[in-house]
């Protein structure tokens, strides 16, 4: 469900086929995309299409990630490094993404070496990209490839759905239902901090909680999140133990595309051409009286 790197750019831990895995369909019943299961903060993303495309053509969906490339987020070892970017795009049935021999020179370059793969060989009409460096791809062009009706059964020229989600940054949950170390902590009981303890060279801490009774647990605080909280510290539970350290989030957008008739644009030309030929004609006639009406008067 995840499409971006768990560990920055080299070591990656997750990565689309989590989402190809785990789910026969990246859409819900209820809309929702399923990398929201992960990606746990909300952040916006844009799509633009044609209004309109002709059966058969290669076009492009351009994706829009926005985010503040200045900030940084936590990899899966603990450090600090850039975001990365991904997204699910779920195209009409029939459309899919454009063979390279169909792809201009021009919209080759615009594709920036982006590598876009079907979600699964049954769903060719969804793609899925990523993980990709923010920096160099919060805006993408995927090239498309729109049906042709009179090849494909049960195409019709229609206006059509497209969905689109996308993320910036690393998920707060990986799909087994654990924490990534891209969240928050919160402590799991009441009670008092009697020993924080650093585990390892990475910046894992354990925290030594003592409750009401007597009793000790270890909360684990993985590298990371940075601690709110110090030694001989009273807690509540549910209470934050770390800050939140996520700077990324996902989005869903959705728009509309016209899969348009050829001959309903050459009759709507037609119909133009005669609309101007009578508009003509009546100037010509219009002229043509006043002609008439002047050789009467002088004569």
């Amino acid at each position: 469900m995840s499409f971006l790197s768990q560990s920055g750019f080299g070591e990656a831990k997750a990565y689309p086929i989590f989402a190809q895995q785990n789910y026969a369909n990246p859409r819900e019943a209820n809309g929702r995309i399923v990398c929201a299961n992960c990606h746990l903060a909300q952040k916006a993303v844009e799509i633009e299409v044609p209004q309109a495309v002709l059966p058969d053509t290669v076009f492009e969906a351009v994706i829009k990630i926005p985010y503040d490339q200045q900030v940084t987020q936590v990899l899966g070892n603990g450090k600090k490094g850039g975001l990365n970017v991904g997204a699910v795009l779920i195209l009409p049935e029939g459309f899919s993404l454009a063979p390279s021999d169909r792809i201009s020179e021009e919209l080759k370059s615009k594709v920036n070496n982006a590598s876009y793969q079907p979600y699964s060989v049954d769903k060719q009409n969804m793609l899925v990209v990523g993980p990709l460096p923010g920096k160099k791809y919060s805006e993408m062009v995927v090239p498309l490839l729109s049906p042709d009706p009179s090849k494909s059964k049960g195409i019709s020229y229609l206006k059509y759905p497209i969905y689109l989600g996308a993320n910036r940054g690393r998920g707060q949950v990986y799909p087994d239902g654990s924490k990534s170390n891209n969240t928050i902590y919160n402590a799991s009981t009441s009670g008092k901090i009697v020993k924080i303890e650093k585990v390892g060279k990475k910046g894992a801490f354990d925290i030594t909680v003592e409750k009401a009774n007597g009793d000790q647990i270890v909360e684990k605080i993985p590298a990371g999140p940075d601690l709110v909280v110090k030694e001989g510290q009273a807690i509540q539970v549910d209470q934050p133990l770390t800050n939140n350290p996520n700077v990324g989030g996902f989005g869903q957008e959705e728009t509309e595309i016209v899969l348009q008739s050829p001959a309903r644009i050459q009759g709507l030309i037609v119909f133009f051409v005669f609309v101007v030929l009578t508009q003509l004609f009546l100037v010509f006639k219009k002229k043509q009286f006043e002609k008439v009406q002047l050789a009467e008067m002088n004569f």
